[in-house]
């Protein structure tokens, strides 16, 4: 997918994250609810990209661990960790994250295209970088994190 520079005045809303060192953000209009640590289910023979599922008001929910998604290794402390509920297509998913940090409203015109030097991983998952003040911040396709083996769920 190429980038498109957004030459406009308009703010877009980010839900930042963390994984690792990394700040991330994803659109805030893709982001259903945030939750705290749950106790999740292994799913037997589920690709490695799925941690589990948890019990959301009684639904299930699918866990994606986008530290996998990414080419990270597991986090070293597992505990603490959040998720980000999206759905697609009347089904819940849980981005599994490593801390969600706050809402960051920024100007769309500011956004610049993902570096060449970022990670193909990360490249495949990326719609473009901020530069803040002390670090980058990353943003992420919430759509392209649930494409599981090829399947876009």
């Amino acid at each position: 997918m190429k980038f498109q520079p957004d030459h406009s005045d308009t703010e877009q809303e980010f839900v930042t994250l963390m994984l690792g060192d990394q700040l991330c953000g994803v659109p805030v209009n893709d982001v259903r609810d945030v939750l705290g640590d749950q106790p999740i289910t292994v799913i037997p023979l589920a690709p490695p990209e799925i941690a589990g599922c948890l019990n959301l008001r009684g639904r299930i929910v699918t866990v994606v661990d986008v530290r996998r998604q990414l080419g990270l290794p597991p986090a070293i402390d597992q505990t603490g960790r959040m998720s980000l509920v999206a759905e697609r297509g009347g089904e819940l998913y849980a981005l599994l994250v490593d801390q969600v940090v706050e809402v960051m409203r920024l100007s769309a015109s500011r956004m610049e295209p993902p570096p060449p030097t970022l990670q193909p991983a990360w490249a495949a998952f990326s719609t473009g970088i901020y530069r803040l003040r002390k670090r980058l911040l990353v943003t992420l396709d919430v759509g392209r994190l649930l494409t599981i083996g090829g399947a876009v769920h």
